[in-house]
């Protein structure tokens, strides 16, 4: 039995699509001087669960339900949103892979999440669930009709080629600390073998696996190289960068264990589970690390027949 755990369609968009694409830019906000009594009126009528509370276009809490119902509780004393609001908010950015949102929710349990553009950290919009639902569900649509219009297929490409052996090669660069640029290898990939024919559930290990080694790749090294070679057997992934290396790969394998800095994690990255996503996506891992020099990272992904090793090496 192969080790990947198989990808849903939901997760695939959520790696390539942005929370500005999901998220409701019809703000409805209070300021912190607003009397407690005024936000009963403003959530029943707008059917909201929470509202953000703004000082100077700059987020400064959130003011929810329960803030409102504890309110209640004790009295109902007409004192301002800023002395019952939640001050610790937990927020997302405007250019945050959709997949954040997706896990922020399930790791919380929130109904919705302010949020901000990160350059200035101005509240942007907020996004819910129903929000990411009405995003996927665009997306989707779009992609059918992109591929409806499309004439062109080339599924019978290694049939119509006459040679003992044939495979594709593509090649992508990245840059370290280029957040912007994030993921744009991940899905010209995606695009690239759907274009060729390859089962949508291939693609979407191969896109996902691309875009977390992607991920490491900009949070930790120098520089990167991603060189995806196809043939009508298999995907193999060959991923290497000028970086710190990784001194204990078994560590680094673990679900959650992460040397990122901690300026790396406020961006929303970093959450220490890039290398245990890849090894779930594909058929055969190989990881090899040489510290101060860099890592290599080996993937593959059967097209036709099924691989189920996975190894990890590593220096010192």
């Amino acid at each position: 039995m192969s080790p990947y755990v198989k990808a849903p369609k939901i997760r695939e968009l959520g790696y390539e699509l942005k929370v500005r694409d999901a998220m409701d830019r019809n703000l409805i906000t209070v300021q912190p001087e607003t009397p407690m009594s005024k936000v009963r009126g403003v959530l029943r009528s707008n059917r909201i669960s929470g509202i953000p509370v703004i000082d100077k276009d700059k987020l400064v809490g959130v003011v929810c339900v329960e803030d409102l119902v504890n309110w209640l509780r004790a009295g109902a004393d007409n004192c301002s949103v800023e002395e019952k609001m939640s001050k610790n908010v937990v927020t997302l950015y405007t250019d945050e892979p959709l997949i954040h949102a997706i896990n922020k929710l399930e790791q919380y349990g929130f109904f919705h999440f302010p949020v901000l553009e990160r350059e200035n950290r101005v509240l942007a919009g907020t996004i819910t669930r129903e929000g990411i639902i009405r995003g996927l569900l665009k997306k989707l649509e779009i992609d059918y009709r992109e591929e409806e219009i499309r004439h062109y297929r080339a599924s019978h490409v290694f049939e119509d080629m006459i040679a003992d052996k044939t495979s594709l090669i593509f090649q992508y660069y990245v840059v370290g600390q280029d957040f912007n640029r994030a993921g744009e290898s991940a899905s010209a990939l995606k695009k690239t073998l759907k274009r060729l024919g390859t089962h949508p559930e291939i693609v979407r290990r191969a896109a996902i696996a691309v875009y977390e080694a992607e991920m490491n790749l900009v949070i930790f090294a120098r520089s990167g190289e991603i060189i995806v070679k196809v043939d009508p057997n298999q995907i193999r992934i060959e991923v290497e960068d000028s970086g710190p290396g990784i001194p204990d790969i078994e560590k680094a394998m673990q679900p959650g264990y992460s040397t990122a800095p901690n300026w790396v994690r406020e961006l929303g990255f970093g959450a220490g589970m890039g290398l245990n996503n890849i090894k779930k996506c594909v058929d055969e891992m190989n990881v090899t690390s040489t510290v101060g020099k860099g890592t290599r990272v080996e993937m593959y992904v059967a097209t036709k027949k099924e691989s189920v090793s996975y190894e990890v090496k590593g220096t010192g």
